[in-house]
């Protein structure tokens, strides 16, 4: 079982996906600095993807200091630097697309959209400091 999650989509490259979910994993907290992380041969039989790309994706990660190499161990998760805010931009876009294309399929005005941000925004905080949004008791 893989230490992050991924649901994968068609027409985006694999190993993209790959790298945004455990990057998303490691910002988020789901991965910490000091878990192990699965080896190529893992990933690749667990996403049935081919091995050349399980290891890209892994190569990826450790240049971008997601990931680092401890003998005798194995791959560990590592903290990076948190991302600049053009690295955070890049990485929200495609996101706030796919949110967009979908709100216009439903016929949703722009207005309706950031609504659901806020709404979205404050049940996202309120999570952060353990209220229960749904729970007004």
């Amino acid at each position: 079982m893989l230490p992050f999650s991924i649901q994968i989509e068609d027409g985006v490259p694999v190993s993209d996906q790959v790298f945004r979910a455990v990057r998303k994993a490691v910002l988020t907290g789901q991965l910490r600095a000091g878990d192990g992380f699965p080896s190529v041969r893992t990933l690749s039989q667990e996403l049935r993807m081919s091995p050349t790309t399980a290891h890209k994706v892994v190569a990826q990660l450790k240049d971008s200091g997601f990931l680092a190499s401890r003998p005798g161990i194995g791959m560990v998760v590592t903290s990076p630097d948190l991302p600049t805010r053009t690295q955070a931009m890049k990485h929200i876009e495609p996101l706030c697309r796919q949110l967009v294309s979908e709100a216009a399929q439903l016929n949703l005005p722009i207005e309706d959209l950031i609504e659901a941000l806020r709404t979205a925004t404050a049940e996202g905080r309120e999570l952060r400091h353990g209220k229960d949004p749904k729970n007004e008791d």
